[in-house]
């Protein structure tokens, strides 16, 4: 199943959107409640906008835009807008408002996600024989949630290195702001990272993935895909 090219480049976008979009949910939440006074609530809401713009990609993508270009395009396309949100987060400070520097970001991110997700969704499961119809399924979300947990665990370890050495390098006892903007930075570091993620799963994808375009109503276990 894996061996497909289309198949096995949407299982790897699965594993990279999920490393790099975890870790933001994690250290956008903390810099929203600890920095910016959020409440869980209105933390919450502050995500909306980005699923918002998930939705609308997402249908758009999987319903006119895959069957005419393939996953290539989108998949690689929507990993370097994923990226430049996470670049254009990375110029958030320890006081700067949630319109000006966090929603773009969200947005950009938002519309990078859906196209990733549902192109890799529809071009990993369409075309699989019915009794292999479950498993490449649930390969999809195991993919998603190894990525998840593998970039949670490298952002965390990467933010939490960067604050470390922030404050040790900060001159005297630390105080309250040389710790904030240190935490700050932390966030910031992991952001840049996780860019990187989505770079490179760009490239990698890019080359992997096809241009093939999903023919609409193929029958399970016949080609899915035709030459555009």
């Amino acid at each position: 199943m894996i061996l497909d090219r289309d198949r096995g480049g949407s299982f790897l976008a699965m594993v990279l959107a999920g490393a790099g979009m975890f870790g933001v949910f994690l250290f956008l939440t903390y810099y929203l409640q600890q920095n910016l006074g959020f409440s869980p609530i209105q933390t919450g809401l502050a995500f909306l906008p980005m699923t918002g713009a998930i939705v609308i990609t997402a249908v758009s993508a999987s319903t006119k835009l895959l069957p005419k270009i393939g996953p290539r395009p989108l998949i690689s396309g929507g990993m370097l807008l994923a990226a430049a949100g996470l670049v254009t987060l990375t110029t958030i400070g320890p006081d700067t408002a949630y319109a000006s520097h966090v929603l773009p970001g969200l947005l950009l991110m938002g519309a990078g996600m859906g196209l990733v997700f549902s192109s890799a969704m529809a071009t990993a499961t369409f075309g699989v024989q019915p009794s292999d119809a479950g498993v490449a399924s649930a390969m999809v979300n195991t993919m998603q949630q190894v990525g998840g947990s593998i970039g949670t665990a490298l952002l965390s370890t990467l933010a939490a290195s960067a604050v470390s050495s922030q404050v040790a390098s900060a001159p005297g006892r630390p105080t309250p702001s040389v710790l904030e903007q240190a935490a700050v930075y932390g966030y910031t570091t992991a952001f840049w990272w996780a860019a990187g993620i989505f770079a490179v799963g760009a490239i990698v994808c890019g080359a992997l993935l096809t241009s093939r375009s999903i023919k609409a109503g193929a029958p399970a276990g016949e080609p899915a895909f035709a030459h555009g």
